[in-house]
């Protein structure tokens, strides 16, 4: 099955869209969530391409999550895309699957 990336590019513009109103950094480090979907995934593999790209990662307690940082970066829905897009083909090669962003702390 091939991943819809038109799909996820409008949720990440509806976002923005949605956030009318709200003020937002003008720079931040954005997460970028991604869930393992085998089980014999490689995490060190995806880590080590993920930092190759410029990110920096770390693994969640949960055991199935690995969050991709970037930044800091611009907050504009055309910033943030370009690296979800990047970070996005590097998981699925390594059968990992997008879950999401948001701001850090």
């Amino acid at each position: 099955m091939s991943h819809d990336y038109a799909a996820q590019r409008r949720e990440t513009f509806q976002t923005f869209r949605m956030s009318k109103g709200v003020s937002l950094p003008k720079t931040a480090v954005v997460e970028f969530a991604f869930f393992v979907e085998e089980l014999d995934a490689s995490w060190p593999a995806f880590e080590r391409a993920l930092r190759l790209a410029g990110f920096q990662t770390r693994r969640l307690k949960d055991g199935e999550t690995l969050i991709a940082s970037y930044g800091p970066m611009p907050v504009t829905p055309e910033a943030i895309w370009e690296r979800e897009h990047a970070a996005t083909e590097i998981a699925l090669k390594h059968d990992f699957y997008p879950d999401g962003w948001e701001l850090a702390e």
